[in-house]
């Protein structure tokens, strides 16, 4: 059997140090972007990996290569039940521990999710009109998902962000509305474009507005500091570029992954509910982690698998290039 290596280095040179583990493939909206309206076949309950399975695959990363982030991802990830219990498991490895989230239940766990070693969330919000946010989500949910940004707040996961995921011609209008918004409520917005991973393949270049264009419309309104990049002391790197506004009233991010992408500096790897193990969101090749763990493998074999994945991992996906290949699964199915 090959030896596991000192450090997880992608043939590119990347160090890979931050891992996204999917909890489930279910979630309680029906975002047009990510699924159809009827939902998705579910994965059978005994296919997902248990708590103390991706607390064991954590655990081999941190311990083995020192990764110094965990994002936990859905799916939904609050709707599998005994959620606390997880970050219970991790919060000893003593890294960051993040989550994404609609935000819908954070109103009654967001206090259990901190006390239990949750340290910031991200809760995604693609509109503050309750039309647009119902016909977007196909669920009535936008009061709730606002009393959940406020229960993050509450209970101390700070930074709290907002992601939003602008199309063309269906929420870009709301842009400096939702960075308005996060200046008055205290919490960054991080401004994504949309990209080709929804569940029926309608996605469209001419739907995508550029970060550029995001940024210079914010810009107009609430000026921002376009000419350096804040700052991440002491944060985990994360993919947005981020900008402060000019008067002191927090930061606003752009997600440039189809127009200005990021693979040149991504040290992300992730791991779907039923334990197949991905280097990209847009990989084609997964490798089964669940099948060795109940084959009753070692550390070591199951570290092998992870440094033989990271040995195939791309220099980067090919959104809007003739020879770019759509996953088959959708977010949901994936982990965002």
């Amino acid at each position: 059997m090959p030896s596991v290596p000192d450090a997880l280095v992608d043939p590119f040179g990347r160090r890979v140090e931050d891992l996204r583990l999917s909890v489930t493939d279910r979630c309680n909206f029906r975002c047009t972007y990510c699924m159809p309206a009827e939902g998705l076949d579910w994965l059978p309950r005994s296919d997902l990996l248990t708590y103390e399975e991706l607390a064991r695959i954590a655990r081999i990363c941190v311990e083995r290569w020192a990764f110094s982030g965990i994002r936990i991802t859905g799916g939904e990830p609050t709707v599998r039940a005994q959620l606390p219990r997880l970050f219970e498991m991790l919060a000893p490895l003593g890294v960051d521990l993040a989550m994404t989230t609609n935000g819908v239940r954070l109103a009654k766990i967001a206090g259990d999710l901190a006390a239990a070693g949750l340290r910031r969330v991200n809760v995604s919000l693609d509109s503050l009109k309750p039309d647009v946010f119902e016909r977007l989500t196909r669920r009535p949910e936008l009061d709730n998902t606002l009393a959940g940004i406020d229960a993050a707040l509450a209970a101390g996961l700070g930074p709290v962000k907002i992601n939003c995921v602008v199309m063309r011609g269906v929420n870009d209008d709301e842009v400096v509305d939702l960075a308005a918004f996060g200046r008055e409520i205290g919490v960054g917005v991080r401004f994504i474009e949309f990209m080709p991973l929804d569940a029926d393949g309608g996605w469209n270049l001419d739907q995508v507005v550029p970060a550029r264009e995001i940024l210079e419309r914010i810009d107009a309104v609430f000026p921002l500091d376009l000419d350096a990049r804040e700052a991440r002391a002491g944060e985990h790197v994360e993919p947005a570029a981020r900008f402060s506004y000019r008067d002191g009233g927090g930061d606003v991010g752009v997600i440039a992954s189809v127009t200005e992408p990021f693979c040149g500096n991504c040290d992300r790897v992730r791991l779907t509910a039923e334990g197949k193990f991905r280097t990209c969101l847009f990989a084609l090749e997964e490798f089964d982690l669940r099948a060795i763990i109940r084959a009753d493998a070692t550390d070591d074999e199951i570290a092998t698998m992870i440094a033989r994945a990271v040995g195939t991992k791309w220099a980067g996906h090919r959104i809007a290039r003739v020879d770019f290949v759509r996953p088959t699964r959708s977010m949901s199915q994936i982990g965002g």
